[in-house]
């Protein structure tokens, strides 16, 4: 076929604009920049009228993006209480973090076992250093221990690390506006990349190991505060 009697979809094939973002999806982010960053606190109530009002959308959205922020485990739904920002104390933390110490430096292990690439979790890394609030270091952070693990070889895996990850995204901000950590973390996660970089899987993965329980250890060491009540 020649170049004049291409068919129309192929001649638009490149040149479609950009989608722009759901409803929805634009109160989901939003909200959800608001818990990591802290101006929506824990245990704070999220109407869905006043939101809508906020936004000037109808209740649907707010309550689709509701509902998807209560199955990552950043909200709470209640019959009585309704919606509310989900808290964070000790024993969740542990929870969250025991997951992510049995299945994490594994995944690791794997993906430099496999010599995946790792340019995205560099390219997250440099994003954490230079971001401007608490929300973008906290998404920059999660999107590196996600580029770590994504390649693993194992779907199954990455899926169960996905399922906590807004949950441990909640907990580390939620502990850098009391105990500010993030310099030390971002060395951690400098060694750990580099070492992941040169191929040692079974290095990478203790340090990721030793990283991860660090910080719990930092944040929630044993007896602080009765042990397992409400960070504020």
């Amino acid at each position: 076929m020649r170049e004049t009697e291409r068919a129309p979809m192929d001649l638009l094939a490149g040149t479609a604009p950009t989608p722009i973002p759901s409803r929805t999806q634009v109160v989901l982010e939003t909200i959800k920049h608001g818990i990591l960053a802290g101006q929506l606190k824990p245990g704070q109530a999220l109407v869905e009228a006043e939101l809508a009002a906020r936004f000037g959308v109808s209740k649907t959205p707010v309550r689709e993006a509701l509902k998807t922020l209560a199955g990552t485990g950043l909200v709470v739904m209640s019959q009585y209480k309704g919606v509310t920002v989900r808290t964070v104390d000790a024993e969740m933390a542990r929870q969250v973090y025991d997951v992510r110490l049995l299945l994490e430096p594994e995944a690791l292990r794997r993906t430099v076992t496999h010599r995946a690439p790792l340019d995205a979790a560099r390219e997250a890394l440099s994003r954490a250093g230079e971001a401007g609030d608490r929300a973008e270091r906290s998404l920059a952070n999660r999107e590196f221990h996600r580029a770590l693990y994504t390649p693993c070889g194992n779907p199954l895996l990455v899926r169960m690390l996905d399922d906590v990850r807004d949950q441990a995204a909640l907990v580390s901000a939620v502990v850098w506006q009391e105990t500010p950590s993030w310099e030390q973390e971002a060395r951690e996660h400098r060694e750990i990349l580099a070492r992941a970089l040169d191929g040692d899987a079974g290095g990478a993965a203790r340090l990721l190991h030793d990283h991860i329980e660090g910080f719990v250890a930092r944040a929630f060491p044993e007896g602080r505060d009765g042990g397992d009540g409400p960070v504020r």
